[in-house]
Order: structure tokens, then C-alpha cells, then sequence
């Protein structure tokens, strides 16, 4: 959900190739899972005719705001204020769903209003919930975690080697003064790490992680991507844009996992093949340089797409062989 500052807050990542993934039918049934501020939303439902159903969905409230404004009165439309790891829950998509679309990460306008407590680059409440109104912020976090759980989630959301370091000095400092801005925050992993990467905040990996420790943003992807393969027809698309390695490599895993493929190793005993029930379609494409000079924040992002296919179907390895 990442694109740029202000001026580029409403361009999504990927547009085109996004969308194009899904194979959108003019009366098909689609959901996208992070509505962000619609862009992508948009561009599904100018390919749907008036039989077509766009379900929309966003753990942000204020997201679900900007749909409603937008959308509510579009009768193709339903609109869902939820994480996109329930979309099994809702009765909207017991019918079955055509292509499934998540834009995962930070939306812009989330990363954009300081207030949110995202950015290092304002000084704000460090809060970080994508949706304020459920779970602790990174502040109560911060508050209570041991050391040892503050530098676990530096390392494995941040891949922060010096954690342990900072996890040691936020626990220190707390005794006096409890960590409840970012610009607090950010001082304090700059104070410890200092700026050894150029072009590169040092608090940009702890920033990150803390994000995804409050959101659950893990759990719920692997959540959201097994009720999306539960909820697609056959034939139905999956197409997820990625922004950090931690989610690129759950997607793709999570594709591998469901393809059928056997994955046998010369030292242990055989694994029998298993049911596919993805199939990648293409490799994974990055953003385009035409994209990357007008939205800069589109450097990381992945597509992945997957098509859902026939129960029953395996595959050793060589695309097209079954078993009857």
C-alpha cells in the first residue's frame, strides 16, 4: 500500500500489473482486502459490468471512511471495516470470489499523517495501530516487554543486528521516561546505532518492526492468504504486492506449499505429492523505472499472482501431469 508523499498519496503501487493479474470478468466477483484510499479498487470495478461485485475491506477506519464516501452508493459494491484475514467470516464471499487483491503493508496516507506514529520523520504519538481501536500501541508495548521480547522483535520483523543493544537502552531509559513519541524513539536508536548506512535512518528496521509486532501483520497475512485460497473458485487469481522481504518470502512460500510440488530430499524418505491447489502464473515483477521516477516508495514492492486449481491436481514437478 506504499506510494509517496503527499502529492503521490493516492497513486497505488503496481497498478496495471496488478490488476491485470486478477483477469478481471466483467461479471465476476472480486475483493480487495486493503482498500487503502482506492486505487486499485477503482481500476477492478471500471472492468466490471453492472452483474460484477467488488467486495471491499480495511482494518483502517479511516480507509473504510474514504470507501464508503466513494462507494456506498455503487449497488456492485459491499463494504467491509475488518482485516483481511476474516474475509472468510463475511457472508460476501461464501459465494465464492473470481480474484482476491491485498496491497500489503502501510498505506501511504497512514505512513503521510504524523499523527498515526509511523514516521520517524515527524515527531508524533508512537502508536502504529492500523486501526487505533484494537490492540496496544508500539508505546504500550515498549512499556511492559521484557528485554529479551523487545529485541526478538527488532531482530525477526527487522533483521536489526544491533537490537539487543537497543532493546537494552529502551528499557533502561523507561525507568525515568516511558517512550511515548517517535521522535523519542528514533533519537534513541540514532544515540545507540548511529547513522552508519547512508541514506538510511537507523531507526528505519526498528521502526518496521514494531509496526508489524502491533499490527499482527504476519499472523493475519498468513491468515488472509488461506481464507483467500479457501474462498476462490477455481480459476479464480490471487495477486498480492509485498514491501519487505518478511512478507515477499510468506507469499511465495505459501504459493510453493499449495503448488503440489514434491519436495523430496536425497537423504530422507520420500514424500508422497499432495494436491495442488495454486499454480504461480509468471515470476514475481518489481515495480517499472517509468513507476519508480514518480513514485519512489515503489522500490520494494512484489507481485506475486496464483491462479486456484481443480481438487484433485498433482504435480512432481513437471507442470501438466496429473493423476486421475
Amino acid at each position: 500500500m506504499n506510494s509517496g508523499s503527499k502529492q503521490l498519496r493516492h497513486i497505488p503501487v503496481m497498478l496495471g500489473e496488478a490488476v491485470e493479474g486478477l483477469a478481471v470478468r466483467t461479471g465476476g466477483r472480486y475483493l480487495d482486502g486493503t482498500f487503502g484510499r482506492g486505487g486499485h479498487a477503482r481500476a477492478i470495478l471500471a472492468r466490471l459490468g453492472p452483474d460484477g461485485r467488488l467486495l471491499l475491506m480495511d482494518r483502517d477506519p479511516q480507509a473504510i471512511a474514504a470507501a464508503r464516501d466513494e462507494f456506498a452508493a455503487d449497488p456492485r459494491v459491499a463494504i467491509r471495516h475488518a482485516n483481511f484475514s476474516t474475509l472468510a467470516e463475511w457472508d460476501e464471499t461464501a459465494a465464492g470470489l473470481d480474484g482476491v487483491l491485498l496491497d500489503l503493508g502501510v498505506s501511504s496516507p497512514q505512513l503521510d499523517e504524523a499523527g498515526r506514529g509511523f514516521s520517524f520523520m515527524a515527531d508524533a504519538p508512537l502508536d502504529m495501530r492500523m486501526d487505533p481501536s484494537q490492540g496496544e500501541s508500539a508505546a504500550d508495548f515498549l512499556a511492559h516487554a521484557s528485554e529479551r521480547e523487545i529485541t526478538e522483535v527488532l531482530w525477526q520483523y527487522g533483521e536489526e543486528r544491533h537490537g539487543r543493544r537497543i532493546a537494552r537502552a529502551i528499557v533502561a531509559d523507561r525507568t525515568t521516561t516511558p517512550f511515548t513519541r517517535t521522535a523519542q524513539l528514533a533519537a534513541l536508536i540514532e544515540r545507540v546505532v548511529g547513522r552508519r548506512e547512508p541514506g538510511k535512518h537507523p531507526a528505519t528496521r526498528s521502526f518496521q518492526a514494531l509496526r508489524i509486532r502491533v499490527n499482527g501483520e504476519l499472523d493475519a497475512l498468513q491468515q488472509g492468504l488461506n481464507a483467500a485460497l479457501d474462498r476462490l473458485k477455481v480459476g479464480g487469481r490471487l495477486s498480492v504486492i509485498s514491501f519487505h522481504s518478511l512478507e515477499d518470502r510468506a507469499v511465495k512460500l505459501f504459493v510453493r506449499d499449495h503448488s503440489g510440488r514434491v519436495k523430496n530430499s536425497r537423504r530422507g524418505p520420500p514424500v508422497p505429492a499432495m494436491p495442488a491447489r495454486l499454480a504461480a502464473i509468471g515470476k514475481a515483477q518489481f515495480a517499472s523505472a517509468a513507476e519508480l521516477a514518480v513514485n519512489p516508495r515503489a522500490r520494494s514492492a512484489v507481485l506475486r499472482v496464483a491462479e486456484k486449481l481443480p481438487d484433485g491436481r498433482f504435480d512432481d514437478g513437471r507442470r501438466g501431469e496429473g493423476r486421475a
